[in-house]
């Protein structure tokens, strides 16, 4: 009998080896649009496809929830974002860097993103779209193909 116990034992400490993954899954439901902290993940065992499943705290944690988590349900990395520091519709710093220049202009955000996504702006004096990215609250990077495009028009027109 005491064989069988530590048999048992055994396997199930060895059980994570044999094909589970370890996970992290919320300790308790977590509502749509919730910043997560460490106190409201926990580690599991899952089985099956783990594909796109959170494995590490460090992955989860500051991310902000699209939907809502159920406690012990396996965690995707795509029902997680950035907190939104750009809002769709709000007026935002778009901010274009050339060696030596840095300009620096207003815009109304046509979508809404976190750091380090990309975000569409519209220019309210041209009303021209551009992409930049989220740098900080209210604040866009402009990406450079805008620049490139102008010069290569100015020097298509000097022979």
């Amino acid at each position: 009998m005491m064989r069988f116990c530590f048999l048992a034992l055994a396997l199930m400490l060895a059980y994570p080896a044999f094909g589970g993954v370890r996970v992290v899954v919320p300790s308790h439901d977590i509502g749509r649009g919730t910043v997560i902290t460490d106190s409201d993940m926990i580690y599991a065992v899952a089985t099956g496809d783990v594909m796109g499943v959170a494995t590490s705290l460090a992955d989860v944690v500051g991310l902000e929830t699209r939907r809502t988590l159920r406690a012990g349900e396996t965690l995707r990395v795509q029902d997680l974002r950035h907190p939104v520091l750009v809002a769709k519709g709000s007026t935002v710093t778009m901010v274009f860097e050339a060696p030596g220049v840095v300009l620096t202009a207003s815009g109304r955000a046509m979508s809404e993103g976190g750091l380090g996504e990309t975000v569409t702006i519209q220019n309210p004096a041209s009303f021209r779209q551009i992409s930049g990215i989220v740098t900080g609250p209210g604040q866009v990077r402009a990406q450079s193909g805008g620049a490139q495009l102008g010069s290569n028009r100015i020097a298509s027109r000097n022979p």
